[in-house]
C-alpha cells in the first residue's frame, strides 16, 4: 500500500459511523456522550488514514432520515458539528486535509451552512487527504437530483455529475455490528468491497482501520469480468 500519499492517488474509503448511541447507553451515559466520543474517533481515523494509503475518506455523519430522531438529540448533533468545525478546521488545514461536506444544506440550522462553507474554503488546498462528511445526506435523493440536472451520455459522466469527480468507493466500512448500506453512496459503492465491524464507532481507531485495509488487500476485485485485480492496486 501507499504511504503518505495525496488524495489524488490514494484509496477511497467510506465509513458508516454506527454505534455511538449504543456505546453510551451501555455505559449508562446519555446518547450525546456517545456522539462526542464518536467525534474523537473521527479525529483518530482521519489522522491515520493518509499513512495507510487512503486518499479520500467519506464519513456518514447524519442521514436525511436522522431528522426523525428526538429534537434534543438532533440539536446536540448539530451543535457537535459546529464545535468540530470551530476546533478542527485549523488543524485540518495545517495537516493538508481538505474538508468537504456532501448532502443538503437548506434544512440545517441558521449559520451552519455558512460555517461549512468557511471550513471548506480554508482547507481547499489540502492534498494529503480529502475528508468528506455526509450531513443530511441520502444517496437516493442525490441520484434523483443528479438525474434532474440532465441525463449524461454515459455512466462515467453521470458518476462525475453525482460525485463531483471523486472516485468510486474502494472499501466501505460499517461499525456497530449492523450489515446494511442505509442509503449511503449507493451509486459510488457499486463495486466497493464491504467490511462490517462489531466495534462501536467511539472505540474504532487506527488499528481497526488498518485491519479493514488488510482484509481489503486480500480481496479479488473482478468488476464483472473474469480477470482479478488486486484490491490494493
Amino acid at each position: 500500500m501507499q504511504s503518505s500519499c495525496d488524495h489524488r492517488s490514494g484509496l477511497h474509503v467510506a465509513a458508516i459511523m454506527d454505534g455511538n448511541g449504543r456505546w453510551a447507553t451501555a455505559r449508562g451515559l446519555p446518547r450525546t456522550a456517545g456522539h462526542r466520543a464518536g467525534v474523537e474517533a473521527i479525529r483518530r481515523v482521519a489522522e491515520a488514514a493518509p499513512d495507510l494509503g487512503i486518499g479520500t475518506l467519506t464519513l456518514f455523519a447524519f442521514s436525511s432520515d436522522n431528522w426523525r430522531r428526538p429534537p434534543a438529540e438532533v440539536a446536540g448533533l448539530m451543535s457537535l458539528l459546529r464545535r468540530y468545525l470551530r476546533h478542527e478546521t485549523g488543524r485540518l488545514a495545517r495537516t493538508g486535509t481538505r474538508l468537504t461536506v456532501i448532502g443538503r444544506r437548506d434544512r440545517l440550522p441558521a449559520g451552519l451552512p455558512d460555517a461549512l462553507a468557511r471550513a471548506e474554503a480554508e482547507t481547499e488546498g489540502g492534498e494529503r487527504l480529502h475528508l468528506r462528511i455526509a450531513v443530511d445526506y441520502s444517496a437516493r435523493d442525490a441520484i434523483l437530483a443528479a438525474a434532474a440536472a440532465g441525463i449524461p451520455e454515459s455512466r462515467e459522466a453521470f458518476g462525475r455529475l453525482l460525485s463531483g469527480g471523486v472516485p468510486d468507493v474502494d472499501l466501505l466500512i460499517r461499525s456497530g455490528g449492523e450489515k446494511r448500506l442505509s442509503d449511503f453512496l449507493l451509486w459510488e459503492c457499486a463495486y466497493a468491497e464491504l467490511h462490517f465491524s462489531d466495534r462501536m464507532w467511539p472505540d474504532f481507531g487506527p488499528d481497526d482501520l488498518a485491519g479493514a485495509l488488510r482484509d481489503f488487500a486480500g480481496r479479488e476485485r473482478r468488476f464483472g469480468g473474469l480477470g482479478s485485480v488486486p484490491a490494493a492496486a
